[in-house]
């Protein structure tokens, strides 16, 4: 999978990459020999059928598993295995797909707090979260608890968390699940946002027409292997999409991806 954007000693500036990632767990191989360049710059998507190995990947890119073999570099500088938090201020962003909010904490401060462990002082750290919470539109919810909120709102907040550790790279683990049309297009925009500032974006999620409506490049994963990578119109037009890689979503990509709202 190297290519012309990972040869040469600045082709490495601004980029986070997963190079020959395997790991296994009781001999069961999840990952092996998989790459994965994430850009500044860019919206990168990663994509493959449940158990593909696409949240393994995610959780040793942001430190919080360790790869058997291979390697996660920053800028062509090859990382120790190290604590998340560490990930963290090497600038990797993370969302997760199941929680890791302050239930008890509003919205608000959800943010806030997020931003205050990152060093921030508390007057800058409140003037971030009311800018994040504006930009993900959530200011409607910011004094809410994080207890009990509609998914779509816990989505999105999620994605202003990772933001508010002011992040030059940020790892989007299926934020759209449970996002109503609107609110995807409006995830679609603010992605496409970051990447116009400099951002390096990672977007693993199911639902195929975002990840083609946002992303400038994509990875397919399939049984924890590179299956193909390459511009939204090769993946859809690449044969391998017929085979059982990606089963009912290559169809879905096939068929449906020319429905994209723009």
């Amino acid at each position: 999978m190297a290519d012309e954007h990972t040869s040469g000693g600045r082709a490495h500036a601004g980029r986070l990459t997963a190079r020959r990632i395997s790991r296994s767990y009781r001999g069961i191989q999840a990952l092996k020999d998989v790459d994965l360049d994430v850009p500044h710059g860019r919206v990168t998507g990663l994509i493959g059928a449940n158990g593909a190995g696409k949240s393994t990947l995610v959780n040793i890119l942001s430190g919080y598993d360790r790869p058997g073999s291979g390697a996660v570099t920053v800028d062509g500088e090859e990382l120790p295995n190290e604590r998340p938090a560490r990930r963290t201020r090497r600038g990797v962003g993370r969302t997760f797909q199941h929680g890791h909010l302050f239930s008890r904490l509003t919205v608000l401060e959800n943010v806030e707090v997020t931003a205050r462990a990152c060093g921030l002082s508390r007057s800058k750290a409140r003037a971030l979260s009311l800018e994040l919470l504006s930009e993900l539109q959530l200011e409607e919810w910011s004094l809410h608890e994080a207890d009990h909120l509609p998914h779509g709102v816990e989505r999105r907040l999620g994605v202003a968390r990772a933001l508010a550790t002011e992040p030059r790279w940020v790892l989007l683990d299926e934020p759209a699940a449970g996002l109503n049309e609107g609110e995807a297009v409006h995830l679609r925009d603010t992605m496409r946002r970051l990447a116009e500032r400099g951002l390096g974006v990672l977007l693993i999620d199911h639902n195929m027409p975002l990840v083609f409506g946002s992303c400038d490049h994509i990875f397919v994963l399939g049984a924890g292997r590179n299956v193909l990578d390459g511009t939204p119109d090769e993946i859809r037009h690449d044969p391998l999409l017929a085979t059982s890689y990606l089963g009912n979503a290559a169809k879905e990509i096939a068929e449906g991806v020319e429905n994209v709202p723009r």
